[in-house]
């Protein structure tokens, strides 16, 4: 089970932050936030193919920097197993996103595995 306190998740919260903010102004980013940046164009293509109801620039923010971290991890890192990150990233969506944000990047990832 994992808490507040583990590392793997308090990165993971960093990361999105980080995300979170560059949509809204320019600011120095760590290195694993810059390469999740770099690779942006290609996650978000793969993100409109599993959401093509929403187009990335209507869909809110922190869900979108939670998708993009979550696609990130699923597509290129491949360090962690995928139920790790699909459910890391629906207990993201429930702490900081909306009431329909869980069941949104829940649908997101779910339809993901159809594109790969």
């Amino acid at each position: 089970m994992k808490t507040a306190l583990d590392p793997r998740h308090q990165k993971r919260q960093k990361l999105i932050e980080d995300l979170f903010k560059i949509e809204f102004h320019k600011q120095a980013v760590n290195s694993q936030t810059k390469e999740i940046l770099e690779k942006k164009d290609f996650i978000d293509k793969k993100i409109a193919k599993a959401a093509p109801q929403y187009p990335i620039d209507k869909i809110n923010k922190i869900d979108l920097a939670i998708l993009r971290l979550a696609f990130f991890e699923l597509l290129i890192e491949k360090k962690e197993p995928p139920k790790v990150i699909v459910d890391e990233a629906i207990e993201l969506a429930k702490e900081y996103g909306g009431s329909t944000s869980p069941s949104f990047v829940n649908g997101a990832l779910a339809t993901l595995k159809l594109y790969k």
